[in-house]
């Protein structure tokens, strides 16, 4: 194995995660460093190994799995099976943290839950990501990206106004749940470091999806009033709004009163800045139809990259709506190099990943291992950490074992 470079080197993780938020929160510990041994049921592996098409190009590995997967092992293990139980209870010894995203005491089934483990591992990290958390009402229900959602609030808050509640275009309760968890991992890194204890952490997706409700949360807060659904305007800042161009879309982006000011004087509106109903951002906000339908002919003038180049120069906030082959194509985007080529068992021609945005300047993510095949590291692993030999693992195996 290519030894890691990162700041969690020497650290172990047993994974016992599948779909997104447990595989997310991982990976950013694997990029980090972290030596992650990633579990998965023989002749199945993870879900989302079937989450296609689309599948990488020459491969049938899906383009889901392989998002979100690199820098780790794959182990396949029955934990059902009490010799499957066995080894996973060996290699957690070694092991520094255990995350999962089990159902609420579905691992105590196999005498791997937390009570279970503390008193034989008390340095043991835990790492427990459910849809609900481990307590109250709604424990034991499944948690799915849609629905958390939806219960989370974020559809309330996003779409037309007189249009359906939306879901964001991608799963960002799942995501925020895997970062939060990883957040959660390194602080008690830092807890186990200073006092020799582990601990669990409980991480519930509709708690992280209530958590960055932010402003919005806030605002229901302040007021006692449900926020409504604005379109592409922002609650507390206008103009912060997509505007049509004469060719297409722009996000205009004024975030505070001077700004406006520059706005208005460059492109002949110095009038507004003498109506009360323009003058500040709060006037503004209480005017928001005035403020947009004054703009509209404003913005239409003139084609998306006119408005880009002059705004630009002008230091107002803006950008277009790209496509995701504009954004893959842009300059910027290619210069900070957030396209990752990898190597890869299933093709010769490799793969490309998106790369971890985490930008360090002593120990940098490092892209080890592609994202595995099923079982690609199982006798390796098990000759590794435990000493067995090809018949051992052929008899595992011949058993359904691994």
């Amino acid at each position: 194995m290519t030894e890691p470079t990162g700041p969690l080197k020497g650290l172990k993780v047993f994974d016992l995660t599948r779909v997104l938020a447990g595989p997310t929160c991982v990976q950013m510990l694997a990029d980090l460093g972290a030596d992650v041994l990633k579990i998965e049921r023989p002749g199945a592996g993870d879900d989302t190994r079937g989450f296609a098409p689309p599948y990488m190009a020459g491969t049938k590995e899906s383009a889901y799995f392989v998002g979100v997967n690199r820098n780790k092992r794959s182990l396949t293990l029955d934990i059902a099976k009490p010799e499957g139980q066995a080894i996973a209870l060996k290699l957690i010894a070694q092991s520094d943290i255990l995350a999962e995203n089990f159902k609420v005491g579905a691992l105590a089934n196999y005498g791997l839950g937390y009570a279970q483990l503390k008193p034989r591992f008390p340095r043991l990290i835990y790492c427990s990501i459910t849809g609900f958390g481990q307590t109250g009402p709604y424990a034991a229900r499944p948690g799915y990206d849609a629905l958390v959602q939806a219960m989370g609030g974020v559809m309330s808050l996003t779409g037309e106004p007189d249009g359906l509640p939306q879901k964001v275009g991608v799963p960002v309760a799942d995501l925020f749940a895997g970062l939060y968890g990883c957040i959660g991992v390194l602080a008690a890194l830092r807890h186990r470091d200073a006092t020799g204890q582990g601990q669990q952490i409980d991480i519930g997706m509709l708690d992280t999806h209530v958590a960055w409700l932010a402003n919005q949360g806030m605002n229901y807060l302040a007021t006692g009033e449900n926020p409504p659904r604005l379109g592409n305007q922002h609650p507390n800042i206008v103009p912060y709004q997509v505007f049509a161009t004469s060719d297409g879309h722009i996000v205009l982006s004024i975030g505070n009163d001077p700004t406006f000011e520059r706005f208005c004087k460059e492109f002949d509106l110095a009038h507004l800045l003498a109506d009360a109903r323009f003058a500040t951002n709060a006037a503004r906000v209480q005017n928001r139809q005035l403020v947009t339908d004054t703009l509209t002919p404003v913005m239409k003038r003139q084609a998306t990259g006119w408005w880009i180049e002059r705004l630009e120069a002008l230091k107002v906030g803006c950008g277009p709506i790209n496509k995701l082959s504009e954004v893959f194509a842009d300059p910027h985007v290619q210069a900070r190099g957030v396209v990752v080529h990898m190597a890869h068992a299933a093709t010769a021609a490799g793969v490309k990943v998106i790369a971890n945005p985490v930008r360090l300047s002593e120990t940098p993510v490092d892209y080890r291992l592609p994202p595995p095949t099923l079982g690609q590291h199982t006798e390796e692993i098990l000759g590794e950490r435990l000493g067995l030999g090809a018949a051992a693992v052929a008899d595992l195996r011949a058993k359904g074992v691994v």
